[in-house]
């Protein structure tokens, strides 16, 4: 993971796009968990840590093309796949994203923790919400699951990828990693 989202060209280039390679300065190699608490004690500026979190999911993104789909692409492409993602999260106006209603499914036992977690797994992710409901997306994205809570069915992959980066968002600003 450390190799992934850190050390590799492709990572190394897109922080430095970013204009985030300073951040990482001075701290020692540590496991990428660690590094990323570290890295989010610094910020206090909402802008800041959505770029880190765009920086994060393009990488994995692009990750999953090259593995999955057997993409390739070049540096220029994945820097203004970053540019238009960050604009796009910044500037979307949640109230305006399309909202389903599905069946909940009651399980007995609590889900998740106060917070939750969200875990990025070989194909799939698992959102555990914070009020203890989890959501399970599949790598077409056909199938959208959940169970204690009501949460929306949306068709749209990338509105899918963009909530549920705003979820990511909230939860680790309500662990304290951001003001």
């Amino acid at each position: 993971m450390e190799h992934l989202f850190l050390y590799c060209l492709v990572a190394r280039a897109l922080w430095d796009y970013s204009g985030l390679e300073y951040l990482g300065q001075g701290l020692p190699c540590l496991t990428f968990p660690l590094f990323l608490k570290k890295l989010m004690s610094f910020i206090h500026q909402p802008d800041l840590f959505m770029a880190i979190v765009a920086v994060l999911w393009r990488i994995w993104r692009s990750r999953n093309w090259v593995v999955f789909e057997g993409k390739q692409y070049g540096f220029p492409s994945l820097m203004r796949q970053y540019h238009q993602q960050y604009e796009e999260w910044v500037n979307l106006p949640l109230d305006r994203v399309p909202r389903y209603s599905i069946p909940v499914v009651q399980q007995s036992g609590p889900v998740g923790g106060r917070y939750g977690c969200l875990y990025v797994g070989w194909g799939y992710q698992e959102w555990f919400h914070s009020t203890g409901g989890m959501v399970i997306l599949t790598p077409d994205r056909e199938v959208l699951l959940a169970k204690g809570i009501q949460f929306p069915v949306i068709d749209d992959p990338m509105v899918v990828e963009l909530l549920v980066l705003r979820e990511a968002i909230l939860w680790c600003q309500g662990l304290g990693f951001t003001e």
